[in-house]
This record gives C-alpha cells, structure tokens and sequence, in this order.
C-alpha cells in the first residue's frame, strides 16, 4: 500500500466492520433504484406525447437523446446513497471517499490528457474498424451536448465514488491484500454491466473489458490517493463511447457516429474491444508513467 493510499484509506479505518460495508451498499442500491423510480414517475406526470412516451420507457436505454440524458441522470441516486452510507455509518464525509479538491482536479485532468492520448493511437485501428454511419445532426449533439457532459460527469463520478472511493477504502481498511481490495471492487464493477440484452456481443465479454477497466482504476487510485485520475479516465472513455462512437445498438442516442455494420471491416467488434483493453493498458501506463512524475 502507498503512502498516498494509506492517507486515503485513513478515514475508513474508524470503522471498518463488514457489516457496515455490506448495509452501506445496499443504502446505495436502494437510493438508486429509489431514485430510478421517482424519475420515471416524475417524467410520467409531464403533459405530452403519450406522457413524454410513460416516462421514457421508465428511463430505459438511451435510443433517443433525451432518455440517453434520463439513463444518465439515474446515477444522482449512487451519490445520495454514497453520502448517506459514509454519514450514517462511517461518521465520515462524502469528500473522504473522493480525495482533497485540488489534488482530485489536477488529476482528473491528466485523465483526460492521457486518455485523449491514446484515442490518437486508436486511430491506427480505424482503417479496420467496421464502417461508421451518422447517428446524430450535428444541431441536435451540439445543443444536447452540455447537458450530456453534466451527465456523464455525475454518472462517472458516481461509480467512481462507490466502486473505487468507498467498497475499495472499506475494503482495504479491513483486508491487507491488493487481491480483495482491488480485485473484488473492479469484478463487481465488471458484473454490474452484465447485460444480456446487448447485441451483438457476448455479455461477458462487456464483463470482462469493463472488469479490466475496473482494475486499471484501483490500481491507479491505489497509486494515487483520489480517485480523480480514474475519474477523469473514465470520464473520457465515456465521452468517446456515448457522445462520438456508438458501438452498441439502443445506446446511440447522442452520438455522432454509430457502427453501420458490425460483420464488415477486418476486425468485428469482439476483435475491437479487445483492442480496446490494449489501449486501456496504454492508458494505464502513461498514467502512471505520470504519476510517477508530478
């Protein structure tokens, strides 16, 4: 454990029973699931096309640009849950599971920079990607697009905060081992997108690329001591996934481009998100190649 690490998992160590652990992250499922449900009966009430279409379809996945904005928005729940849990059952702060403001910032934008960094080297796979088609009018992104980033910076944050700031805190207050305090929050973050209804890949497959990234961002906030440097990757990978280059169908609802067909090109898109992973290592050690070096 580092230093940085140490100082981070500080707060946790006051009170790190599991069963505090275990209660708090069912107070976060209910304050999500609880807030899933009041969006979709607000949205119920609002006069207009078929009750603004019964509460966009419950806030289900984002085919259109406005419940791309409603899926977004559930994740305000995770942070309610997140405040509740450290509050009522840890005595500690919702700032304690993120990390000091200024440092959180600074590398929250080196996330950025370096994701941004090898998107350039992703471009190299272009050529044997399959073919892009418009998904979205440039007008419609454009004025959605604020509104989008907002989104995805609360949706972020949000599993950032509980999978990386407070299960892996809690998790390494209680255990010595990387293996459990790593590898446990960064599986059930892999299985937390399990979604058999996703075509045209397999559902483990999203598993294991999302499991991975999981993995990149404990060790890098192990490394750290915030989560802003995983926060910021994550931030822009998502940037690039929902808002530029939509590869799963029903999830297309703002961005610019979608994979016309998925069979075409040399590589199909299993072949993809396994370059994806590759990648997310070159992210992962210019990362901490940065780290190293602030």
């Amino acid at each position: 454990m580092t230093p940085a690490f140490a100082r981070f998992t500080a707060p946790a160590r006051r009170r790190p029973e599991l069963w505090r652990l275990v209660l708090g992250l069912g107070i976060i499922a209910a304050c999500y699931f609880g807030w899933i449900a009041a969006m979709s009966g607000l949205l119920w009430l609002i006069p207009g096309p078929e009750r603004l279409n019964a509460g966009l379809r419950g806030v289900g996945p984002g085919g259109d640009p406005w419940s791309v904005i409603a899926l977004l928005f559930t994740f305000v729940g995770p942070w309610v849950g997140t405040w509740a849990a450290v509050r009522l059952l840890h005595g500690r702060s919702l700032g304690s599971v993120i990390g000091r403001g200024p440092v959180v910032l600074r590398d929250f934008v080196a996330g950025l920079v370096v994701t941004a960094l090898a998107a350039l080297a992703g471009l190299l796979l272009l050529p044997f990607a399959p073919p892009l088609e418009p998904a979205t009018p440039a007008a419609i992104w454009l004025a959605f697009l604020p509104l989008a980033l907002f989104g995805l910076l609360i949706q972020t944050g949000a599993e950032e905060v509980v999978f990386r700031g407070y299960m892996q805190q809690q998790l390494a207050a209680r255990f010595a081992t990387p293996v459990i305090w790593m590898g446990l929050p960064a599986a059930l973050f892999g299985l937390a997108h399990y979604a058999p209804g996703i075509e045209p890949v397999s559902p483990w497959l999203i598993v294991l690329v999302t499991g991975f990234f999981g993995l990149i961002a404990a060790d890098l906030t192990a490394r750290s001591g915030n989560i802003g440097i995983a926060w910021g990757l994550h931030f822009a990978n998502n940037v690039l996934a929902v808002l530029v280059i939509s590869a799963m169908a029903g999830l297309d609802g703002l961005a610019l481009f979608r994979i016309a067909d998925v069979n075409a090109g040399a590589m199909g898109l299993e072949a993809l998100l396994v370059a994806d992973m590759a990648l997310m290592a070159l992210v992962w050690a210019l990362a901490r190649l940065w780290l190293r070096h602030r």
